[in-house]
């Protein structure tokens, strides 16, 4: 499900999401402000006038000065000046529908949608393509478009409300000028995978992409926070841990944005990633090595996974991270179904599933000991026309490991607990007619099987119980034990979504409380 926008190197928001992320309060002191920033109610219905000429080019000659602190506070070099635009509602409303129409991860995304509605991470009666296109008409606060190499200024939100989102914005601009951006994240495959080389071959860059958004993403956060903290003469790297950890807490307060508020709980997570676990990825390598090794070092030599990302350590260790492979499964499948999309559900993915599926306890307990993962989809060849346009047409695979035996069985209890959720007129066999652990149903789209051994979880829904069996052994025989080896993870899904939306630019989202020194917010 990996998906990306040609062109948009990010302002707050991207399939890789923007997030809400209350970066802008003030870290006075030992004191988190995190207020979120919204307008009063009877200032929401009124639209706001065009900016004035004078405004205009005040806003314009800010850029230079902001593109100055943002290189000072990064040491990435300024190598030239940054174009830039101011745009209006209705062209910023025309850029959006003409990156839906055109671009490939757009595409790509009406894939993964499928594929989430199986896992059941999103509903079957959701409609993601609108409500993106929602969320994006509601949030977009100023975007960089690394294909033009131009900054986008909103002509209807005012100067001094924009210059944080400049900070952020050019951050970008000046990564695209160390290391041309578009080269640099673009190292995934979109084409479909019809082998087991190809098969692995997409698992092993696919997740070094999401790492890479996460690092433009925090990089830009890291700069928005210090720029919005320069009154208080503090930054980023002074800001102890436990107060990122609250502004970061505070991120879940969806109150200021209607859509966000009604969004399920997989995009609202996703959205967040590259924003806040970005942003601490970068406190933590900041800290520890200073400007050089947090900015170009990590332009250098990114992390080439998402667990990197939410454990930094690891990334500054060299520490292997957690990989299975994906066996050669085609023989078994491809006389019925047509490869639809693989990939793996990583940590996040599993915080995500586990806290629908069981609540936000059982998830704190069991994803920090997810140790890897990965899914297979094909979709049923003899398929009708509407069938292919739904769950029913297809057959999904996912293997998950687990550092011990109760986390896996954990899992396996809370993901078996939602079959009848997911499905409509399932039974399950009775523990006599299947094998030691083993959970069989029948359901309205097929047979689902679910079982256990030592610490890995294996799930196949869609495929008839038989064929299921062989790929589990297949899948099974195949994982290496013993040490780990280094990460050849694949786009995880809820990634891919974050990845997508941060191609539009930065989201009033990912401002969200952010507050001027005199008390005004941003709307």
């Amino acid at each position: 499900m990996a998906g990306r926008v040609e062109g948009c190197a990010g302002g707050v928001l991207r399939w890789e999401w923007r997030g809400f992320l209350l970066t802008g309060c003030l870290l006075a002191g030992t004191a988190v402000c995190s207020a979120q920033a919204t307008a009063p109610e009877k200032d929401k219905a009124k639209p706001q006038a065009p900016m004035t000429k004078e405004q205009a080019k005040e806003l314009f000659r800010s850029v230079d000065e902001i593109l100055n602190f943002v290189s000072s506070d990064t040491k990435l070099p300024i190598e030239h000046s940054v174009k830039r635009k101011l745009i209006s509602r209705d062209e910023v409303t025309k850029y959006l529908r003409q990156k839906f129409d055109e671009d490939e991860s757009a595409k790509r995304m009406e894939r993964a949608e499928l594929v989430l509605k199986k896992f059941g991470l999103l509903d079957r009666d959701f409609h993601l393509r609108p409500f993106m296109l929602s969320l994006l008409t509601e949030q977009i606060a100023g975007f960089y478009d690394n294909k033009t190499k131009t900054v986008n200024l909103l002509d209807w939100i005012e100067p001094d409300e924009q210059k944080s989102v400049l900070a952020h914005e050019l951050t970008h601009a000046l990564q695209d000028q160390k290391v041309n951006l578009m080269k640099w994240s673009d190292v995934s495959l979109n084409d479909t995978s019809r082998d087991v080389k190809d098969d692995n071959r997409h698992l092993q860059v696919d997740e070094a992409e999401t790492a890479r958004e996460a690092v433009a993403e925090g990089q830009a956060m890291a700069v928005f926070v210090d720029y919005t903290l320069k009154p208080t003469g503090r930054t980023l790297a002074d800001t102890p841990p436990e107060l990122i950890a609250k502004l970061k807490d505070s991120t879940a307060d969806t109150s200021g944005s209607p859509v966000m508020a009604r969004a399920p709980l997989l995009l609202q997570e996703s959205l967040l990633f590259p924003y806040s676990d970005g942003l601490s990825f970068e406190q933590a390598v900041l800290v520890k090595g200073g400007k050089e090794a947090a900015f170009s070092g990590v332009l250098a030599n990114p992390p080439s996974s998402s667990f990197e990302i939410l454990h930094p350590d690891a990334y500054m260790t060299h520490t292997p991270v957690p990989v299975l492979r994906l066996p050669d499964i085609h023989p078994l499948i491809d006389a019925e179904y047509e490869p639809y999309d693989l990939g793996v559900m990583g940590e996040l993915d599993v915080r995500i599933l586990a806290e629908l599926f069981g609540g936000r306890e059982i998830a704190d307990g069991v994803a920090p000991d997810w140790n890897g993962g990965i899914y297979y989809a094909a979709k049923r060849k003899s398929a009708t026309a509407t069938e292919k346009e739904s769950t029913a047409s297809l057959g999904l695979l996912y293997y998950s490991r687990w550092k011990n035996a109760d986390s896996a069985s954990t899992f396996r209890r809370i993901y078996a607990a939602q079959i009848p959720r997911k499905y409509s007129r399932v039974s399950e066999r009775k523990q006599d007619e299947v094998g030691d652990d083993e959970q069989v149903f029948s359901t309205s789209e097929g047979d689902v099987l679910i079982s256990i051994s030592g610490t890995g979880v294996f799930v196949s829904e869609g495929f008839d119980l038989s064929l299921a069996r062989k790929l589990r052994t297949s899948i099974e025989s195949v994982q290496a034990e013993g040490p780990l080896r280094m990460a050849e993870a694949g786009h995880e899904p809820s990634m891919s979504l974050a990845r997508f939306m941060q191609s539009f630019g930065m989201t009033k989202a990912a401002m969200a409380g952010r507050y001027t020194s005199e008390g005004r917010s941003i709307r």
